[in-house]
C-alpha cells in the first residue's frame, strides 16, 4: 500500500461524494471522512491476515489434538498478535499519519491495548457467546464480532492511541 494508492482512493471517495452524491463536507469533516474510509481498508486488510492466521492455528491445533474446546480461543489470540503489528504499521504510516513528535512505542502499546481490548478481550466474549450458548461455527464467530469490534477500534485508535484529535 503505497503513497499511489492511498492518492488514488482519496480521489475515489471525492469524487464519490461530491460528484455522485453531491455531499459537500468541510475540510475537518472530509478529512474524518477519509481518514475513516482508509482505517477500513487497513482493517479489512487486517481482518483478511487475522481470520488467515486463525484459520491455519486452528487446523494446526486441531491436527495435534490440542484441547478442543480452547483451540479457537488459542487461535484467535495467535492472529490478535501478529495482526495488530500489521495493523499499527498501516495506521501508523497511512491512516494516522505519523506525527513527528509522537512517541512510536507508546502509540504502538496503545494499539495493542485497544485491540485487546476489543479484539482479544470483548471478541473472546462474543466468541463464547456465539459458539457455546448459540451453538454457531468456530469459523463464523469472528466474522459476525467485526460488526461491534470495527466502529470500536477506530475511536480508540484515532483518539487514544494516535492522540488524532481533529473529528
Amino acid at each position: 500500500m503505497s503513497n499511489i494508492f492511498w492518492k488514488f482512493v482519496e480521489k475515489i471517495i471525492r469524487f464519490f461524494f461530491e460528484k455522485i452524491i453531491k455531499l459537500s463536507l468541510s475540510k475537518d469533516k472530509y478529512d474524518t471522512l477519509i481518514q475513516f474510509i482508509k482505517f477500513g481498508i487497513v482493517g479489512l486488510s487486517n481482518t483478511v491476515i487475522s481470520y488467515l492466521i486463525y484459520i491455519v492455528t486452528l487446523l494446526g491445533l486441531q491436527n495435534v489434538g490440542f484441547i478442543p474446546s480452547i483451540d479457537y480461543l488459542i487461535a484467535q489470540f495467535v492472529g490478535f498478535a501478529l495482526s495488530v503489528l500489521w495493523s499499527f504499521y498501516w495506521n501508523n504510516k497511512y491512516v494516522f499519519q505519523d506525527k513527528e513528535n509522537r512517541n512510536w512505542f507508546h502509540a504502538l502499546i496503545k494499539t495493542y491495548i485497544s485491540y485487546a481490548f476489543t479484539g482479544l478481550f470483548l471478541n473472546s466474549i462474543l466468541s463464547l457467546i456465539w459458539v457455546e450458548a448459540f451453538h454457531w461455527s468456530k469459523l463464523i464467530a469472528p466474522i459476525i464480532n467485526l460488526l461491534i469490534s470495527v466502529p470500536l477500534n477506530f475511536i480508540l485508535n484515532k483518539f487514544w492511541a494516535f492522540e488524532n484529535n481533529q473529528f
